[in-house]
């Protein structure tokens, strides 16, 4: 072999040493690739069976509720008021921004699809109703959901109403909080069954007619597994859950707050923290 053909051989397998593979470059690449990270400001998940936290993130730190409200709203309407009585509608209750089911005064309505309303739709009215009829009034029955609020140990949450819109009084809840009263309420089994519908068609004792369809979005996606629980959406607040899912026989409670992705948030949360495949 001459030397200049050498040469060559040499400079060649130097070169074709030197770089690496595109298969050894393309598993290089996808091992430093980084994990997605929850977008929520503030979450958790909890066994709520076993009382163990698989994941925090900002679990005491103010935040906004938005219609997570409503679990505090139907938890206290159902202590409060029988299923099948039917209450009234005010000129008051229906002042309120949407979502609401648009309700006229004095219509009536069973207190059973009034919180069909409220945790399916999110219905502001219909939240308003529920107040009025539990407590007597608006502003009444804010006393008393802060005092239940406190009375099972969420003590870092305030509401000002009843639905979770943005108030001129300050209004706040923590992830922590949230679950506490999700698991509250949990025990009701009324409250159990409603959260799980898709659809839901009540009526007015008048006989108007109304379609509800769940605003839990997780239940459209085809997942392995239901999450079921209630949504909440304010600028203020941005995009928030709270709910629940099965394992083992276990509740596991899940919120998250102030989200830009909430139901990638969620997978990601329990699939990585709950060890489900979703």
């Amino acid at each position: 072999m001459s030397v200049l053909l050498r040469n060559v051989v040499v400079f060649f397998l130097v070169i074709v040493l030197s770089v690496p593979s595109q298969a050894f470059a393309a598993r290089n690449k996808k091992k430093i690739k980084r994990s997605p990270r929850p977008t929520a400001v503030a979450a958790v998940l909890w066994d709520a069976t076993a009382n163990h936290r698989y994941y925090a993130k900002n679990l005491d730190a103010k935040v906004y509720p938005a219609s997570t409200t409503k679990v505090m709203t139907a938890l206290l309407a159902l202590e409060r008021l029988p299923l099948d009585k039917y209450v009234t509608v005010s000129e008051t209750a229906i002042q309120v921004q949407e979502t609401k089911l648009n309700l006229k005064p004095g219509e009536q309505y069973r207190v059973r699809d009034l919180l069909f309303a409220v945790l399916l739709k999110s219905a502001n009215d219909a939240a308003n109703v529920l107040a009025e009829a539990a407590a007597g009034s608006q502003a009444q029955f804010v006393a008393m959901m802060n005092q239940k609020a406190r009375a099972v140990g969420a003590k870092h949450t305030l509401f000002a109403n009843a639905h979770g819109l943005p108030s001129d009084a300050q209004q706040y809840t923590t992830a922590h909080d949230m679950a506490l009263l999700f698991a509250q309420a949990f025990k009701n089994p009324f409250f159990r069954k409603a959260i799980t519908f898709k659809y839901r068609i009540i009526y007015s004792k008048e006989g108007r007619r109304y379609f509800l369809k769940s605003h839990n979005k997780s239940l459209f996606l085809n997942w392995k597994r239901n999450v079921y629980g209630k949504t909440g959406y304010t600028r203020q607040a941005q995009s928030c859950f709270v709910g629940y899912f099965i394992k083992r026989n276990h509740v596991y409670v899940i919120g998250v707050f102030g989200c830009r992705k909430r139901w990638e948030d969620i997978k990601f949360i329990i699939e990585r923290y709950g060890g489900v495949n979703l």
